[in-house]
């Protein structure tokens, strides 16, 4: 039976691992293992061990501790957070996107998504 945290700290490595634009394949080989081994950590179904997490966190570019936000602290449940939209790859795609826009336009952008939001709620 997977365990809630394996499942939240595997959607973490590929949540980033998406922003990044990185493949399986990609980070497996930079870390020393099997793209299909990182499927497995992915997915919850094994256990990424502490010098693991810490070569991918390494490979990533982001803090140990990055895998582990959105954790509730009692009972080890899970709390559902704006960050776990980003699991989405269809999410992720589009902040990708967004980021790869000059700035000046990518404002232009924000402030039109802010009104249509706006807009949908009222």
């Amino acid at each position: 039976m997977k365990h809630p945290v394996d499942v939240h700290v595997g959607q973490r490595v590929r949540q980033r691992r998406w922003m990044v634009g990185m493949t399986q394949q990609q980070l497996g080989e930079r870390v020393g293992i099997k793209f299909q081994q990182i499927q497995k950590y992915e997915t919850g179904t094994n256990r990424i061990s502490a010098s693991r997490l810490w070569d991918i966190s390494a490979t990533l570019g982001v803090p140990v501790s990055f895998f582990f936000e959105g954790l509730a602290s009692e009972h080890h449940d899970l709390e559902r957070t704006y960050g776990d939209m980003l699991t989405d790859k269809e999410a992720l795609d589009l902040v990708r996107a967004y980021y790869a826009i000059p700035e000046t336009q990518r404002r232009r952008l924000f402030d039109l998504a802010r009104v249509l939001s706006d807009a949908a709620a009222a």
